[in-house]
């Protein structure tokens, strides 16, 4: 961290979020999850508990699912950052997106980023999760409004998708 007569100095910065790289000046110790918010203008991270307890600001960090409140943005570095918005576009969604959508998957929808980083990360590395896998990869997710059995059946649901894709 860069101090000052004890207090922390703005470093300037770059940040690869979303494939584009980004300047910011922000000391060491701020929240990736407020740069992303504050500064880049991404909004699908949220703060939920600011503690990991409920994974609604998660993102992926080199390909794995992060929580952005407590990751200082001093320790991203320069490992590749993906948010919601980097998953797809409303041209071309991520089958995760689709899925949860197609499903009616969401209620309030403040859970639904993180979970959407979650169930990407799972399917990039595995095709056909099972049920149990995508349990327990959806495991660190806070869903207050208990749309957790549509959630998970979005999962497979992609995963069928993306499968197809594949053939």
């Amino acid at each position: 961290m860069n101090e000052v007569g004890g207090s922390a100095v703005a470093a300037q910065r770059s940040i690869s979020v979303n494939g584009v790289e980004r300047r910011v000046a922000a000391p060491d110790a701020t929240p990736l999850l407020a740069v992303l918010r504050d500064e880049f203008d991404l909004r699908s991270a949220r703060f939920g508990c600011g503690h990991e307890q409920c994974g609604a600001c998660m993102v992926l960090v080199d390909g794995v699912p992060r929580y952005s409140c407590t990751l200082q943005v001093g320790e991203v570095g320069d490992r590749a950052v993906v948010t919601v918005e980097g998953l797809g576009t409303r041209e071309r969604p991520h089958p995760i997106q689709t899925a949860l959508i197609d499903g009616q998957a969401g209620q309030c929808g403040y859970c639904l980023s993180g979970i959407q980083i979650s169930a990407a990360a799972l399917l990039a590395r595995d095709r056909a999760p099972s049920r149990r896998e995508i349990v327990e990869a959806l495991e660190p997710h806070l869903c207050r409004c208990g749309a957790h059995n549509r959630i998970v059946r979005a999962v497979e649901c992609a995963a069928r998708a993306m499968a197809g894709a594949d053939a």
